[in-house]
């Protein structure tokens, strides 16, 4: 065999290995995020001993596959160090079990985590209105939302269909946990990272979140459950950057700065 074709026989056989290797990685399914079990909240526990439905596992896996980069960054870390003192310092997946532990309790606080609940705003001294139903403002669903969050934040709520229903009717865009939970990361994340605001503050948009009040100590009791890698001791692999920002707070601080003192 001359040189030339010997050339050219290489040349195709590399040309079909590498095509074949190209065939193969798309077969490949996309890598997904690793999932961490998520811990009951004390209300979720009360309800299930009840023999109540309750917290629907699934809704974590609806939370932490909405959850944005910059959720699970050291910059989130900071805003979730009260509840979560290793968040910098665990895997991506046990900061999303984190994060889908908040939006549990957050839920429970907001709903009592039923995914059809809803209240209508009706005090007189405060006559807002939604800019989408054009009737006074309702919050809907597991996170207590309203239909103008839907222009505001890019959320999947569909009032021309929704209005033809009845009131709590749950195949409304709105009460579907699959909506409302990623309207909510949409909302959170607007407010970390968008607007800058800490995670606790009395401008955010759900009232159980602005320490002080009532209802931000009902949110609070329901964070009491939170995944125990949030703050048991740090492993000798982890850097002394990591490990000197995961140390747990005192009770003390831990008061202060969920507002419970």
């Amino acid at each position: 065999m001359s040189g030339s074709r010997m050339t050219r026989l290489v040349f195709w056989v590399v040309t079909g290995v590498l095509a074949g290797c190209s065939r193969r990685a798309d077969l490949v399914p996309p890598s997904q995020p690793e999932i961490k079990a998520v811990p009951a909240t004390p209300i979720a526990e009360k309800k299930t001993d009840l023999g109540v439905q309750t917290w629907n596992p699934e809704w974590n896996r609806i939370v932490e596959q909405a959850l944005p980069p910059e959720m699970l960054s050291a910059r989130a870390g900071r805003d979730v160090r009260p509840f979560c003192p290793r968040f910098n310092a665990m895997s991506d997946g046990n900061r999303r079990a984190f994060w889908a532990y908040f939006f549990q309790a957050l839920a429970g606080a907001e709903a009592g985590l039923v995914p059809t609940a809803d209240v209508r705003h009706t005090d007189v001294q405060v006559p807002v209105k939604d800019t989408v139903t054009k009737r006074m403002v309702r919050s809907e669903g597991l996170l207590q939302l309203t239909y103008m969050d839907a222009r505001r934040y890019g959320c999947d709520f569909d009032w021309d269909k929704d209005k033809l229903l009845l009131e709590r009717d749950p195949t409304k865009t709105i009460l579907q946990p699959m909506n409302n939970l990623t309207c909510g990361v949409k909302i959170l994340d607007n407010q970390l990272i968008a607007q800058r605001k800490p995670l606790l503050s009395q401008s955010g948009y759900w009232s159980t979140l602005r320490p002080g009040g009532p209802s931000y100590r009902v949110f609070a009791k329901q964070m009491t459950n939170v995944p125990a890698v949030c703050r048991q001791a740090p492993s000798l692999g982890e850097s002394k950057t990591a490990i000197a920002y995961a140390k747990p707070a005192t009770e003390a601080t831990r008061d202060q700065a969920t507002g419970l003192k």
